[in-house]
């Protein structure tokens, strides 16, 4: 059967994503059209250049992520360069190494730009800060000065992937340098994407979200500034998609506990990386158990009327 996905970002928990594909896949979904942020644009972006699930753990097993992390090398050695690099260059690494490495993998299977795809079937989340605003790559990029079929798929995940100080933003030449960040600072599940999308009344639609139920979510303890930020952080991330997710959407949502692994934890060791896998393997299983496709389609319908009125 054909499904249209959308994936959470969650840095390196999204090894949890792949797992959750790999069962998908083995139980005869496969995915038509795909969307995602960050983690989530990586899994959506490799899916849709024509990746398997088992193709793409075999992939990122085999990396050794450190390597990904490129700081600006400086003449001096003193420890505070590194900050005051962060302070001027808005990132602890350049970024670039990753987008390299998107490149590469990409290339393999010839994709390079949104043109080299089908039409609507990769949609990736980026935030626009000079703005102030959320993009949608590749839909909103002649906004910004480019031709969508020829930006290249390596750079939009850059942007969709740029967690804030970790990474260098990405800067957009063509719009008087518009500084451009993780998609995950306004929209890190981006479930409404496909709603506009006519396609939706006759394809279901799935989303797998690198978190619980926000029902099952406890309180948090926030007794110091740092908690405070970190609170602060995760409501503003989330705040959007939980308002939008309704009762009925939650139905369609394969949930993924790892609150208990680091986004960028990038020394992630065999045994981490497998309990990640087994977590979204389980999870996707017992959620397909009881998942109706029939119910999926009649929301799908229902929510498009709503909008049309």
């Amino acid at each position: 059967m054909r499904i249209n996905g959308v994936f959470s970002g969650g840095g390196l928990k999204g090894f949890a994503l792949v797992g959750a594909v790999q069962e998908l896949e083995e139980q005869g979904y496969h995915f038509e059209n795909v969307a995602g942020t960050s983690a989530g644009a990586i899994v959506a972006s490799f899916l849709a250049a024509g990746y398997t699930a088992n193709e793409i753990e075999v992939m990122l097993a085999e990396e050794d992520f450190q390597d990904l992390l490129d700081p600006r090398k400086s003449l001096l050695s003193f420890p505070f360069m590194k900050w005051l690099s962060l302070y001027w260059r808005m990132g602890l690494y350049q970024g670039k190494a990753l987008e390299d490495w998107f490149f590469d993998k990409l290339a393999r299977k010839s994709c390079y730009t949104f043109g080299d795809l089908r039409k609507g079937s990769l949609k990736l989340v980026a935030s626009d800060l000079t703005n102030g605003k959320m993009m949608v790559l590749p839909d909103d990029l002649e906004q910004y000065g480019y031709d969508p079929d020829g930006f290249s798929i390596a750079k939009a995940l850059r942007m969709s992937c740029g967690i804030p100080y970790f990474f260098e933003p990405v800067r957009l030449i063509a719009q008087k340098g518009t500084i451009v960040v993780d998609g995950g600072i306004l929209s890190n599940f981006p479930m409404w994407i496909f709603d506009e999308d006519t396609v939706s009344i006759k394809r279901p639609v799935i989303g797998l979200k690198l978190s619980r139920d926000q029902n099952e979510v406890p309180g948090r303890s926030i007794r110091n500034a740092l908690q405070l930020f970190e609170a602060l952080f995760a409501t503003m991330k989330n705040a959007h998609d939980e308002k939008y997710i309704s009762r009925d959407q939650e139905k369609n949502i394969i949930f993924i506990p790892v609150e208990d692994y680091s986004a960028t934890q990038f020394d992630m060791n065999e045994e981490e990386i497998e309990n990640l896998l087994s977590i979204g393997r389980s999870r996707t299983k017992d959620f397909l158990l009881t998942w109706s496709p029939i119910h999926l389609q009649l929301v799908s319908q229902r929510n498009v009327t709503q909008m049309k009125y």
